[in-house]
């Protein structure tokens, strides 16, 4: 599986909440100048991550996004389940109709492993956990993402 840029920018887009946000939104033309986005491209990821119960926005002239939630509790896999149309390996391990002999299939249960293994790993990474080392990186200069 190589992950679209949905998944990556919108884990950009949520970190960088996180990091300029705190109580206060954040504009999403600052997130675009920031981290080199589309504005347009940014909207229709916030409406996903919005629908996804991760983003919540205010409008008005003090108006822009905050997290839903403490960044403690976004886990890493749960915005790529958000963000992909198709989070797993292969088309047949999330859709096994596409396949005459997915139930019997050998290398399907592996590519079915696999994915329950690469999705443990993305859980287990919170925002909080990227939140922390991106603030390291800039006390030291370094860009975060």
């Amino acid at each position: 599986m190589q992950l679209t840029t949905r998944s990556r920018y919108g884990l950009r887009m949520l970190l960088d909440i996180a990091l300029h946000g705190g109580e206060r939104p954040v504009r999403i033309q600052d997130i675009a100048k920031r981290r080199n986005i589309s504005v347009k491209y940014l909207e229709q990821l916030i409406r996903a991550l919005k629908k996804a119960g991760f983003i919540n926005s205010k409008r008005g002239p003090r108006g822009g996004h905050v997290l839903a939630m403490p960044p403690e509790e976004i886990r890493v896999g749960d915005v790529v389940r958000a963000l992909e149309s198709r989070p797993e390996l292969t088309e047949c391990v999330g859709n096994p109709e596409t396949c005459l002999i997915a139930g019997d299939c050998v290398t399907r249960r592996i590519w079915a492993r696999a994915t329950e293994s690469l999705f443990r790993e993305l859980d287990a990474i919170r925002i909080a956990d990227m939140l922390d080392q991106a603030q390291k990186a800039e006390i030291l200069g370094l860009p975060c993402c």
